[in-house]
């Protein structure tokens, strides 16, 4: 292993620093991108519980603020609740998009990796074959060694930069679609916990439809 990345010079360094980057990346990410944790299902249901049995009070909006994300869209939306649909909206809306931002970080960065490690590894190829040419310009194309040095360069660099980039991509594209699902769910509990509060819809009623057509 570390006779290749000699062989592929300088331009492997960057590319096994990004390596170690995306992967701490996506091992920091798999483990903050729980569903249960970020947006646990049977939230909406307790916060149902405690409406029903006129418990909700702000040491309760405090406690399910500071115990889930999804907790604190709707400890938003219910500390609002008294001015109206509109108001409890846009405030759950603004709480969600800090709540999305959050579950976004470091994807920028892994997108980035994606892209630029098959970059470096075409920089790799192309100084690769100008020392190759440089050195059939000097010497002529009997120094077999020295041309075959060059072009192992230029392999070694481009093959690095894809194995680097493919997983990264891959993840990336995961990471995006989890976000996702767990977005729609969250829209989907504020949606009702906003038509419990300022409708007639029952929010156990509500999960318990949308759980079953899941289900089906």
């Amino acid at each position: 292993m570390l006779e290749l990345v000699k062989a592929g010079g300088w331009l492997m360094l960057p590319i096994i620093l990004s390596s170690i980057v995306a992967m701490a990346i996506c091992v920091e990410r798999f483990l903050a991108l729980n569903p249960e944790k970020i947006a646990p299902r049977k939230l909406l249901n307790q916060v149902w519980g405690w409406m029903q049995q006129k418990q909700l009070d702000a040491d309760k909006i405090r406690q399910l603020r500071a115990g889930s994300p999804l907790g604190q869209i709707l400890a938003a939306g219910l500390a609002n609740a008294k001015y109206g649909r509109e108001v409890m909206k846009e405030n759950i809306e603004d709480v969600a998009s800090h709540v999305v931002h959050e579950m976004e970080r470091y994807l920028n960065a892994l997108g980035t990796i994606s892209a630029v490690t098959p970059l470096l590894g075409l920089l790799g190829t192309v100084l690769g074959m100008i020392r190759v040419f440089s050195e059939i310009m000097v010497q002529g194309t009997g120094n077999a060694g020295v041309l075959a040095g060059g072009i192992s360069e230029a392999l070694i660099t481009t093959a690095s930069g894809l194995c680097v980039a493919i997983p990264a991509l891959i993840m990336h594209r995961y990471f995006l679609r989890r976000i996702d699902t767990i977005v729609v769910t969250m829209e989907q509990d504020a949606i009702r916990l906003i038509n419990a509060v300022h409708g007639d819809v029952k929010i156990q009623g509500a999960a318990t439809a949308a759980e079953t057509g899941t289900n089906a």
